[in-house]
């Protein structure tokens, strides 16, 4: 079972993170990085699942770490540019500031299962809900070249983002995109 690397450029800012995870139901190790280089030699040493840190480190950028860790490894972004647009399957951008259930799901959304608190399957859907999510994720992938992960994970974040059933969520994509 992975752990949790918490990088931010102000030591204090990533000590109230760890805490918030610590005191959430995910269970996993949380570890504090000053740079992207201590975060890449944890990652050696170590198994790492969730990498939550900023734009901006004191020795490289997010994309340039992003570049560096293994494709299995998520990485939580924490930024106030709202201008960021990745598509990603493994990077989720949480714009500060943020609620501590916002920081929790998203950090839960990019974890292993045994991980989290959670231990219930997927929600039930009928055959037309999951008929209306697989038409929003290939409008996704047709408007805005997306994999079929990364559309998912777009249904997810947003679905979060306003408090919204997934179904509910693509019901909203499909007519807006469908027009």
């Amino acid at each position: 079972m992975g752990a949790i690397i918490v990088a931010m450029p102000k030591h204090e800012d990533s000590e109230r993170i760890t805490s918030i995870i610590r005191q959430s139901d995910i269970y996993a190790d949380t570890l504090i990085c000053a740079s992207g280089s201590e975060i890449l030699r944890r990652i050696e040493d170590m198994d790492i699942s969730l990498v939550i840190c900023t734009r901006k480190l004191p020795d490289m950028g997010y994309e340039e770490l992003h570049n560096y860790l293994p494709a299995t490894l998520s990485m939580l972004l924490l930024t106030k540019d709202v201008q960021i647009g990745l598509y990603s399957s493994n990077i989720i951008v949480l714009q500060m500031p943020f609620r501590t259930s916002d920081l929790v799901n998203s950090a839960r959304m990019l974890l292993p299962e045994q991980m989290t608190g959670r231990r219930k399957g997927p929600p039930a859907r009928s055959a037309l809900d999951k008929q209306t999510i697989d038409r929003a994720k290939a409008l996704l992938m047709a408007r805005n070249n997306m994999t079929e992960p990364e559309a998912y994970r777009y249904l997810q974040k947003n679905s979060m983002d306003m408090g919204r059933t997934l179904t509910e969520t693509a019901h909203m994509i499909v007519s807006m995109i469908d027009e």
